[in-house]
């Protein structure tokens, strides 16, 4: 009998011992990643939306099987959109195996700019960032995916010349640039400025100090000089109030144009039927809430009770940019997989390939649920941007609604600033520029 039992023991020992290795393979079997947020502070009304988009696209990715079978993991971090606090959970972060960094602040981009070489990191930086970034030979970590500020200000500036009647009837015009006295809001001045020297119009440039509550003065100033357009390069509670100034000073709302991080359902919903007319670049999604992916989503992750945030917001501008924004991060671990090991875990290393390499045609992404959501993107060892499309929106006093066709960015405009700015940051670094054959590396 104790010889028996003794059999029995090892058996079951070594039985525990072969589930347990393969559990402990599986479990292993993670790709990270970290999530910077802002919950909190000023700008946590339109930053909420934004994480809630992306942690659910990363749920909902495990709800439908992973990776190839590679479970997601994540830790969000949270910056109050300050660079030194985005360092911080960077470093914090970084060390965990982190696939990729999405910075969600042109600050904390510019700061991590000069790290993700050294660490190998990735940093998708979609919509927001430095627009010299899109030059891939130069900035081998970065990318800028779907569009920059010198993209936005390009279009904005083309749709303005298209309701005028044509680029030279610009000429004597005047347009008053409203924006976050930051990096972010610095971003489009050169590419506006260099429009405003082909085509003759006046630029006024108007900072605002952040977080914007305050901007008496400056609509004062707006209110002066009767600006033909005003564009506004606001976030959070700075866009809002650039608004209610506009309503108190008469200027027409009509006339006013925001980027795409001020033209969202936070920015108009105090306002309300005041801000009826006003205009905001859509990052080529707008509010999405009848697309397939929002209703896969709904089903497998909010229908489950796994939803981060509150079920109204999903389908909403910025949820639907956080969740673009993390499929973009997916599919660049995805395609990495393609090359270096379907079902394994990506190093980001790999994952920077991927996304040197991403080829989303309009099949993969009606396949993905994104059919009517945005343009396909593809990527390349020169190109980091991938896309250079966007549209307007308009508020109607109770919702955004599409009100343009699709603008492409005049690349005979902006290659030239792109290439510039690139090497004076080489320059200034003293760095030099990939070699091709660095291109499959």
């Amino acid at each position: 009998m104790k010889f028996k039992s003794l059999t029995l023991a090892l058996a079951a020992c070594t039985a525990a011992s072969f589930f347990a290795a393969p559990a402990a393979m599986a479990q292993a079997k993670e790709q990270f990643f970290p999530v910077l947020v802002y919950r909190t502070g000023a700008y946590a009304p339109n930053g909420v939306p934004f994480a809630n988009g992306y942690v659910d696209y990363l749920k909902y990715v495990n709800a439908k099987g992973g990776i190839n079978g590679v479970k997601l993991t994540f830790e969000e971090c949270e910056t109050g959109y300050a660079t030194d606090k985005g360092v911080e959970c960077y470093e914090r972060l970084k060390g965990k195996g982190a696939t990729v960094f999405q910075p969600l602040s042109t600050g904390i981009t510019f700061a991590l700019t000069d790290k993700a070489p050294g660490d190998k990191i990735p940093l998708i930086t979609a919509g927001y960032g430095r627009a010299d970034t899109a030059d891939g030979m130069a900035f081998k970590w970065n990318f800028p995916l779907l569009g920059t500020y010198w993209t936005a200000a390009d279009v904005l500036v083309q749709h303005i010349a298209k309701k005028e009647g044509g680029a030279d009837k610009l000429k004597g015009k005047k347009i008053a640039l409203v924006y976050h006295d930051s990096p972010y809001g610095k971003e489009p001045i050169s590419a506006l400025q260099a429009r405003a020297s082909m085509h003759g119009f006046e630029l006024q440039l108007l900072p605002v100090t952040a977080p914007g509550v305050e901007q008496k003065a400056t609509w004062l100033q707006v209110r002066q000089s009767r600006p033909d357009y005003v564009f506004l390069w606001g976030w959070g509670v700075m866009n809002s109030a650039a608004l209610k100034e506009a309503v108190a000073t008469g200027y027409p709302r009509e006339k006013m144009y925001g980027v795409w991080w001020s033209g969202a359902e936070p920015d108009v919903k105090d306002v309300g039927a005041n801000a009826k007319g006003y205009n905001a670049l859509a990052m080529q999604h707008g509010a999405e809430p009848g697309s397939k992916i929002i209703q896969d989503l709904l089903k497998e992750v909010h229908g489950k009770g796994q939803g981060t945030g509150p079920k109204e917001e999903v389908g909403q501008v910025l949820y639907m940019r956080g969740l673009i924004s993390s499929m973009l991060g997916v599919e660049g671990v995805k395609r990495a997989q393609e090359r270096f090991g379907k079902g394994k875990v990506m190093t980001g290393e790999q994952v920077r390939w991927g996304l040197e390499n991403l080829a989303l045609d309009q099949k993969k992404l009606d396949a993905l649920g994104f059919a009517g959501v945005m343009r396909p993107v593809s990527t390349s060892c020169a190109d980091h941007l991938g896309s250079s499309f966007a549209r307007l929106h308009t508020w109607d006093g109770a919702k955004w609604n599409f009100s343009s066709d699709w603008y492409e960015a005049d690349s005979s405009i902006l290659k030239p600033l792109v290439k510039a700015s690139a090497e004076k940051y080489m320059g200034e670094k003293k760095m030099q520029r990939r070699e091709s054959a660095d291109c499959q590396s």
